[in-house]
């Protein structure tokens, strides 16, 4: 496996690490009243976790099904996720 595959991998788990880290953040500062929270914040919380998983499972079994490398099995999971994630902060933050 190629060290700038890593390297990239890496990059990406970084970015879905710290837009992870921003929503849980901005949702529970929502829920405790410190910010204004959407009406349905908690319920669509809960909600989206279930289809964002499988479309990362379903992402990943078609990369592992086609041959693909680790990094790039892992990158295919992440990617959907991180799209929820990225969306959610962005959506959060207005």
């Amino acid at each position: 496996m190629n060290p700038f595959a890593l390297l990239n991998l890496q990059a990406q788990m970084t970015s879905l690490v710290m837009d992870t880290h921003a929503v849980m953040t901005l949702r529970l500062m929502g829920m405790s009243g410190a910010i204004p929270a959407r009406r349905g914040e908690n319920n669509r919380m809960v909600a989206e976790k279930a289809p964002a998983m499988a479309k990362a499972y379903a992402a990943a079994s078609k990369a592992a099904m086609a041959g693909n490398t680790p990094d790039k099995i892992i990158s295919a999971a992440m990617a959907p996720l991180s799209r929820k994630v990225r969306a959610n902060r962005k959506r959060l933050m207005k």
